[in-house]
């Protein structure tokens, strides 16, 4: 039997061999790592809820399965931290928010159910930005998260608690959210691979809505194989989505197990970069982009004009699409309640509930959008961001007509300390630069390590970007970029993370 110390460092590809093999259980590995979370999370802060219970019966099942002789997945009795956006029957959902806080859904997610039928152990729901608004977890209303590699930095956001679950070794495998960077975003400055599939690749049903054209969940992991296999999991067309792309999984497991960039065209995208961009993050991307080079990549430099208006239009859709999904929370149907004394009309109630409830990004997201719909303004305001979104999407079916993928750095900075934008919002924003044009696009993305700025010894994040459908291309490149560094480090990057 593996040491249970040491089950907690595995990949979830290894996890799942060897709980298949017999040689370890899937109880044995559960504990392992509700063990890890007792011992950290205290320091991190990465869960809001840890199903202890619920996980060990899922380990249980998966080795009476076992020890039946029946077949198992590839990632059977593997665990989870699963981002607390997605409804869990059972389980509380709160989406980072007082509003939610003790609602208990009376169902599952498609996310969540394609899980358990996998039999993938669900450990429990990470802590997020309220309603995945924000690019750093401090607007959590439970509190913020720390990034392991210096838990006084952010973890990235919305998704900081995936990405730390991770990086901390708490669960070997996460699910996040992606609306303007939130999967990619946490990935980069954790040290950790996060993916955002084609839009529509993942299905949204039960995940709760931010901005329903952007929203797309998505798998986090350690490795771009365990992202891969997570990836096949929680993929594939739903019946009850319907913006679900009725079309066949990419085959993303093979392309990751047969990682090669030979032939390939790469680009480079002028705008992703210069005022605003971290010596370090850029010099470890120029060595990337080297070294796909080494690789037997083509490397090609072109523009994409619009992107340099991808914030403020993201800025004015997602808030705009926020505004009428979250018009929902009224306090009548479910979640908190506050004023309903006898003497308040509905009105009232709604009004005070939304006060006690929202925190102050989501009201200001709120308020945003609804003047940016508002009469007399919702042509030269959202009508005109639509616009530019059609100009985006146009640049970028113009780069693939080139190339075959796209690079970048994820983010322009590593982590930074917590509380440094909480009071600027829009330097705040600024975290997501790279990362937006993806989302407004419906196009795959991945951010994977690329190595730590020499300035402050913290992660770097590589963007790869595809066309939509081509989320193969996105684990082909990753891996081979993934095998190549590791070979030039001798180990992984995450090895050098420092000891909670």
């Amino acid at each position: 039997m593996t040491h249970t110390s040491d089950l907690t460092r595995l990949t979830a590809a290894e996890l799942a061999a060897k709980i298949a093999s017999g040689e370890t259980s899937a109880v044995e590995v559960t504990e392992a790592h509700l063990a890890r979370i007792e011992a950290v999370d205290e320091k991190v802060h990465a869960f809001l809820h840890v199903d202890r219970e619920g996980a060990l019966a899922r380990a249980r099942a998966v080795d009476a399965k076992r020890s039946r002789g029946e077949e198992l997945g590839p990632l059977a009795g593997v665990p989870l931290a699963l981002k607390d956006i997605f409804t869990t029957e059972g389980v509380p959902t709160t989406v980072g928010s007082r509003i939610l806080e003790g609602w208990i859904p009376p169902y599952d997610a498609t996310v969540t159910r394609r899980l358990k039928d996998a039999d993938v152990v669900v450990l429990g729901k990470t802590n997020m930005d309220e309603f995945a608004m924000g690019s750093s977890t401090e607007n959590s209303a439970y509190g913020p998260t720390g990034n392991p590699w210096d838990l006084t930095r952010v973890p990235g956001g919305s998704g900081g608690g995936s990405s730390a679950a991770l990086a901390s070794y708490q669960a070997p495998l996460a699910i996040g959210t992606d609306t303007g960077g939130s999967i990619r975003q946490p990935a980069a400055v954790t040290g950790t691979v996060g993916v955002k599939p084609t839009y529509g690749g993942v299905s949204r049903y039960g995940m709760v809505a931010f901005s329903s054209s952007l929203d797309q969940g998505g798998p986090c992991a350690r490795t771009v194989l365990d992202a891969a296999l997570l990836h096949e999991v929680i993929a594939g067309h739903d019946p009850l989505d319907s913006t679900s792309i009725d079309a066949p999984v990419p085959p993303v497991v093979e392309a990751a197990r047969n990682g090669d960039v030979r032939g390939l065209r790469v680009g480079v995208v002028k705008e992703f970069s210069g005022e605003g961009y971290q010596a370090g993050v850029m010099q470890r991307f120029t060595e990337s982009v080297e070294l796909l080079r080494e690789l037997g990549a083509e490397v090609v430099e072109l523009s994409c004009p619009s992107f340099d208006k991808a914030l403020a239009a993201y800025y004015l859709i997602a808030p705009s699409e926020a505004s009428s999904n979250l018009a929902r929370f009224d306090a009548m149907r479910y979640g908190l309640r506050a004023g309903d004394d006898g003497t308040r009309s509905a009105e009232e109630v709604t009004s005070l509930t939304r006060e006690a409830g929202f925190g102050p990004e989501v009201k200001r997201r709120i308020m945003l959008g609804t003047y940016a719909l508002s009469s007399g303004y919702y042509d030269a305001y959202y009508g005109s961001a639509q616009k530019v979104r059609t100009l985006i999407k146009r640049d970028f079916d113009a780069a693939f007509e080139t190339v075959d993928v796209l690079v970048s750095p994820t983010t322009p900075t590593t982590a930074f300390p917590i509380g440094e934008r909480t009071d600027d919002p829009m330097a705040m924003y600024l975290a997501d630069l790279c990362t937006i044009p993806v989302n407004l696009a419906g196009n795959a993305a991945m951010s994977l390590p690329c190595g730590l700025a020499p300035e402050d010894g913290l992660p770097v994040g590589l963007q790869i970007i595809a066309p939509a459908m081509a989320d193969d291309r996105l684990y082909r490149v990753g891996a081979a970029v993934e095998a190549a560094f590791h070979a030039r480090w001798g180990h992984p990057l995450l090895e050098e993370a420092p000891a909670l």
